[in-house]
């Protein structure tokens, strides 16, 4: 059997396990002002490792695919130290804050100009905004098989096989490559790096290449900006710490009580 190609899109985001403290909003500007150092998005560490467990079977290259306005090639290289053979970085002013469609252009341009492809894992949904969109335009606009929330994928006779999530379990389904497919959180975390492997892999010379927008073949137009209605902090939900004593019956007798009052 031939190499399988595949492509993983990895957003990079401010850490979605910050503490509350970190993160504040700005209602007259529309903005999330988040100090928390960056991160791969989680469930696109599950589609990396999806990819992975694939090289694991059979021969295969992974190309990792990045954009934003800025993006980090020292977070992104944790995906070479996992497994990637390749990183790509497309990184311009004009990609800040786009919404889901013109993310989708982006992306869509960069694999393009990659060339042949066989298969594109992306994440269900993104850490940071939790669209859940962007993954299914893409594969609109590269005319190719979707299937999204996977929880399972392996690749059998030049098809791709999926257990897809649905809330009664899962559905097996099978679509012909080149196919898109999102990944969901019950394919498990992205393997352990070491330490030693993370450091060697950062210090590295290995060059990353970078493509702006002008190398895409995409005109300026078919990027726009994500538009924002309103933007508020959550509401504060307070805390009310009670410790009950006395027996275990009578713990229980007024933990109910207390259950009772909440209703």
């Amino acid at each position: 059997m031939t190499e399988i190609r595949i492509i993983v899109c990895a957003k990079e985001i401010p850490d979605p396990e910050a503490p509350l403290s970190d993160v504040s909003v700005d209602a007259e500007k529309m903005e999330v002002i988040v100090d928390a150092p960056q991160v791969i998005s989680p469930f696109d560490e599950n589609a990396l490792e999806a990819a992975i467990r694939i090289t694991e079977e059979m021969d295969a290259k992974i190309t990792v695919l990045s954009m934003g306005k800025k993006v980090s090639d020292t977070v992104l290289r944790k995906t070479l130290a996992a497994g990637a053979d390749e990183l790509i970085l497309v990184e311009d002013d004009v990609f800040e804050k786009l919404d889901s469609h013109s993310t989708a252009v982006a992306l869509a341009g960069a694999i393009r100009r990659i060339g042949e492809y066989d298969l594109i894992l992306t994440g269900r949904q993104a850490g940071d905004w939790d669209s859940g969109q962007v993954g299914l335009i893409l594969g609109e606009m590269l005319a190719v098989p979707c299937i999204n929330l996977a929880r399972d994928i392996s690749v059998e006779d030049g098809s791709v096989v999926v257990k897809k999530s649905i809330p009664e379990g899962y559905e097996l389904v099978k679509a012909r490559m080149p196919a898109l497919v999102t990944v969901s959180n019950e394919v498990g975390e992205l393997r352990y790096i070491s330490r030693t492997k993370m450091l060697k892999m950062m210090r590295g010379s290995r060059s990353i290449p970078s493509w702006s927008a002008g190398d895409l073949n995409v005109t300026p137009e078919a990027f726009q900006k994500m538009g924002i209605a309103e933007l508020s902090s959550p509401p504060d939900m307070g805390r009310d710490c009670q410790f009950i004593e006395g027996s275990p019956d009578d713990q229980a007798e007024k933990l109910a009580a207390v259950f009772q009052t909440l209703r």
